[in-house]
């Protein structure tokens, strides 16, 4: 089964794609929209769940620390409907707390510019969503 994994920001959502049996996550791309303007970012999504055959799309869904659902993640339910309404496939949510602070030390670490790092931040936090998934996904 192919999964798209998602980690939506106020500008940005970062994508990552899984393999074919869905058990590694791998980055994909960043999409760019004006804040709040999903629909700019369906073409995009269409063609990617196209070209990649995506059975499933798994969303992250940023809990605050305290396990209560902030203006961030009621955005990510917001863009969840949307997606659902678009693409009649299932939307799973997936805690991310920290995925954006873990990719960042992974880019660090690796000595990445902070320019490179803006722009891959969210195609790795993305990539850091699924794979969490697909570790303790039950099928």
């Amino acid at each position: 089964m192919k999964y798209l994994g998602l980690d939506l920001g106020t500008k940005t959502l970062g994508t990552a794609l899984s393999d074919r049996d869905g058990k590694f996550a791998f980055f994909n791309k960043t999409l760019f929209f004006n804040s709040e303007k999903y629909q700019e970012l369906i073409s995009d999504l269409k063609d990617i769940i196209d070209e990649e055959k995506v059975e499933k799309i798994v969303l992250g869904l940023p809990k605050n620390m305290n396990n209560t659902l902030g203006e961030a993640a009621q955005r990510s339910l917001r863009f969840k409907k949307i997606l659902e309404d678009t693409f009649s496939l299932e939307v799973i949510m997936q805690d991310e707390r920290l995925s954006t602070k873990e990719a960042s030390t992974y880019m660090i670490k690796a000595d990445m510019s902070r320019q490179r790092r803006k722009k891959k931040i969210d195609g790795l936090a993305a990539q850091i969503i699924l794979q969490a998934y697909l570790d303790r996904k039950v099928e």
